[in-house]
């Protein structure tokens, strides 16, 4: 069977493109320079079940992009990274699993003179296995050396290529004679999109852990500065209670003045042997390893209890305290 001509094989690449838009919300946008043919297919087998790579001209993209606006219009933001030679792989998947399929088939490559350095490349001291000779050609590169059992020996690190530059042809020559390959090549993730949204892929190493300490901390400053410059807000209003009760406690200690919670505080400090079980009980309670700081805890209120301190600055900075 003949190969389909052009005009029909633009026609089925515009339905196969759309139809993965409208079926797939997650999709990562790839680079695909110095990746061969042999290497693509190895990726698309290890894509197998988890998504689907697919590439194209960026002429066609764009113009397929753009007649797909009427029905989805999120698929702009797409537009301006569909530049160099890039692809697409659409998932349902969790995005880090695809992710990580993606990036972690490379193959190892050597260092072609012009090309752009993806990394540093340093050559540890060694001996080359390469004859005298051969001295002129490091003595041109500026690497120390000497002759040891009738071959040369590099004497120290070497820095030969560093990343972002373009590699020099004695540099590729040099690598390629001491049998070293520095690059590896694959598909490089530069963008992703999830359901109308095109962020960094960096975004993914970022773990409900880290967004639960930036929410925290984020809700610490806002009650840190509403409690400063007295505005209540949702977050500063617990502490404006728990801080105004712990006054009427304080004041109450010092007075005549006697309610449920100020009697049984006065009771427990009347009483030392009573107050000393209640903190031994406590402490008893505690999760392990945290005995002796909740213990800590519990003597440090009293004494500010007792001695009619403010307590701003224990309840400032947690929301969330045992308060």
């Amino acid at each position: 069977m003949g190969r389909e001509d052009k005009a029909t094989w633009k026609a089925n690449y515009a339905l196969r493109l759309m139809e993965l838009f409208s079926e797939y919300s997650k999709v990562f946008i790839v680079g695909a320079d110095n990746v061969g043919s042999k290497q693509m297919q190895q990726i698309r087998i290890s894509l197998r079940g988890k998504g689907i790579l697919l590439m194209g001209k960026n002429t066609t993209i764009r113009k397929i992009i753009r007649s797909a606006l009427d029905t989805n219009p999120q698929l702009e933001k797409l537009l301006p990274h569909v530049k160099g030679n890039i692809g697409f792989v659409f998932t349902h998947e969790d995005l880090k699993d695809v992710r990580d399929l993606i990036t972690d088939n490379k193959v190892s490559a050597p260092a072609k003179a012009g090309a752009l350095a993806p990394i540093d490349v340093k050559i540890p001291p060694q001996n080359t296995g390469l004859g005298p000779e051969k001295t002129s050609f490091f003595q041109a590169l500026r690497i120390q050396t000497k002759i040891a059992r009738g071959t040369i020996e590099i004497l120290g690190e070497v820095h030969i290529i560093k990343k972002d530059e373009k590699v020099g042809a004695s540099e590729a020559t040099l690598l390629q004679m001491l049998k070293i390959m520095p690059f590896s090549y694959g598909l490089v993730i530069f963008q992703v999109y999830d359901s109308g949204s095109v962020f960094s892929p960096d975004v993914l190493d970022i773990s409900d852990d880290d967004l639960l300490k930036k929410f925290m901390l984020g809700v610490t400053n806002v009650a840190s500065v509403s409690l400063a410059i007295g505005y209540p807000t949702t977050a500063s209003v617990p502490h404006s209670i728990v801080n105004g009760f712990k006054n009427l406690l304080a004041i109450a200690v010092a007075t005549d003045i006697n309610f449920k919670e100020a009697e049984e505080l006065k009771t427990l400090l009347s009483d030392p042997e009573a107050l000393a079980a209640a903190m031994a009980a406590s402490a008893a309670a505690a999760p392990k390893g945290g005995g002796e700081e909740k213990e800590e805890e519990k003597k440090e209120e009293a004494k500010k209890d007792e001695s009619d301190e403010d307590s701003d600055d224990g309840m400032g900075f947690d929301l969330f305290g045992d308060d």
